[in-house]
């Protein structure tokens, strides 16, 4: 199981100090929703690394100390019975779900949004996929779990399109909106 160590308390300071002194003085003269989506994100980000690169910082001396590990058959666990498979692929999914979800709200309007959230979620997974083996020798790259990761922000889009209606629709009646349109 996984256990909690000095060396994930590292990188998790130094994602913290990234966001203090890089992300929050660019975003926070933005709109607080655009800074409350774009912190989410980040936070999102933030764990999505902790739970499949970390500890990264105290690892790079260490880099080509293993071999690079590669699995490039997809589902060839699934087709061969290997380990918690199952669990794998349904994890995999969950974890993008909240990208697909995120992405297009960082973005600006867009016809192409399904499109951009596919692409940036398969490049995010990709990224995972080519640094785990190089940072921790334990871990593999893995075309299953790119495939399954891709899915999954699929997925999350179509919960961006389920959601985008009631939070268009409170936008539009919150105070602040009606006060904008009596104005115009």
């Amino acid at each position: 199981m996984f256990s909690f160590t000095i060396k994930h308390l590292i990188d998790c300071i130094a994602l913290l100090m990234l966001y203090i002194f890089v992300f929050l003085p660019r975003w926070k003269n933005k709109r607080k929703g655009a800074l409350f989506i774009r912190t989410t994100m980040y936070i999102y980000i933030s764990f999505v690394l902790f739970f499949t690169m970390m500890p990264i910082i105290t690892s790079l001396p260490f880099i080509f100390d293993h071999p690079y590990a590669i699995n490039i058959i997809p589902f060839d666990d699934y087709a061969n019975g290997r380990g918690d498979i199952v669990r794998q692929i349904v994890l995999n999914i969950v974890m993008t779900v909240p990208f697909g979800i995120l992405f297009p709200m960082t973005q600006r309007r867009s016809r192409r949004k399904l499109i951009n959230t596919v692409i940036a979620t398969f490049l995010l997974s990709l990224g995972i996929e080519i640094l785990q083996p190089v940072i921790n020798g334990i871990r593999s790259f893995d075309v299953t779990d790119l495939i399954t990761n891709t899915v999954g922000g699929a997925i999350g889009y179509l919960g961006y399109v389920i959601i985008r209606p009631i939070i268009d629709r409170k936008k539009k009646s919150s105070p602040r909106m009606k006060q904008r349109k009596a104005y115009t």
